[in-house]
């Protein structure tokens, strides 16, 4: 005959994680030594690092070009200006580009490592919410439904993945 006590501990449910998986990691048919998002985490930190100089040349270039638009400047300046504009711009521009050919490989890793980990899909879902930031351009409530649907599913995985999700601090400040 059963105790009282063994009886409730078999009907409750289990935590759903294994003493090898802890619950901030997914358990889906996983094992110990597959529940490391190491490769991924080190993919977001290349990641954080290139795109760092991104947003940096792209700030740039949008700081160049409001400070040498024609209204900030007399129409004397104005007409001296644009062959310097022109070349910063096509400065701006190749290395624009020659950065996203170096985050390309990288974005390309990133989604094809599977998480194991809400660590991990934490970077994939901060990834995703970087490839459709049109997303966060406008308040969520003048976004189609399919654009909402997926903004709110990879603001919630941020959020049960205790990672922050930049695109939407700055909306909020702005």
């Amino acid at each position: 005959m059963t105790s009282l006590t063994e009886r409730i501990s078999a009907s409750r449910p289990t935590s759903g994680h294994s003493p090898q998986t802890g619950p901030d990691q997914l358990s889906v048919g996983t094992t110990a030594s597959s529940a490391d998002d190491s490769p991924l985490l080190a993919l977001e930190r290349q990641f954080n690092t290139i795109s760092g100089e991104l947003l940096a040349v792209q700030q740039l270039r949008r700081n160049q070009n409001r400070s040498h638009s024609p209204a900030a400047h007399s129409p004397e300046q104005a007409t001296t200006e644009p062959g310097m504009e022109h070349t910063f711009d096509e400065f701006a521009t190749r290395r624009i580009e020659s950065i996203l050919v170096r985050l390309d490989p990288i974005e390309r890793a990133i989604m094809e490592t599977p998480a194991c980990t809400l660590a991990g899909l934490g970077v994939k879902a901060r990834h995703a919410a970087n490839v459709l930031s049109q997303y966060w351009e406008t308040p969520i409530d003048q976004i189609d439904w399919d654009a909402r649907a997926v903004r709110l599913l990879i603001e919630a995985v941020c959020d049960v993945a205790h990672t922050p999700l930049l695109l939407r601090n700055l909306r909020d400040e702005g």
